[in-house]
């Protein structure tokens, strides 16, 4: 029987329809990369790549980015989010973590923009980046509760 990696490395989702902005965090959960962007056309499909990157990179949880409105309200994403959500946590046994991330794409804009970059046709580079804070919020935020 294979032993359970100890470690504390997590899988960064920022979730849309169109594309998956994927980050994963470094063994020790500390700091979070981009990793890549998944472009689908359905959830059947978006569910089946993610299940590759979580075979691939076997997370010790996942964080989705939630993204709840300024009156602290769900929004119509976060419908389609928990829908997600829900049919991922049948393929994937660990924890499942939904994450407040309001505006993080646009977040994620400015900086590339900050770094002289034009996202173009490249719009996967700023899933990619929210992916990234997202994560790197929660990993903080973990890190803090201890």
């Amino acid at each position: 029987m294979e032993a359970r990696r100890q470690n504390r490395a997590f899988l960064g989702i920022d979730y849309g329809s169109r594309r998956i902005g994927l980050a994963m965090s470094d063994p020790t959960g500390l700091i979070a990369s981009a990793l890549t962007t998944l472009e689908v056309r359905s959830v059947k499909e978006a569910l089946a790549k993610v299940g590759e990157i979580i075979q691939a990179e076997r997370p010790d949880g996942i964080v989705i980015g939630y993204p709840v409105d300024l009156s602290g309200e769900r929004s119509r994403k976060c419908q389609e989010i928990d829908a997600f959500a829900a049919k991922l946590k049948g393929i994937y046994e660990g924890p499942v973590h939904l994450y407040d991330e309001a505006y993080t794409s646009v977040e994620a804009a400015d900086i590339v923009h900050a770094h002289g970059k034009r996202v173009g046709k490249k719009k996967g580079r700023i899933d990619r980046l929210a992916a990234v804070l997202i994560l790197q919020r929660w990993l903080d935020e973990a890190q803090e509760r201890g």
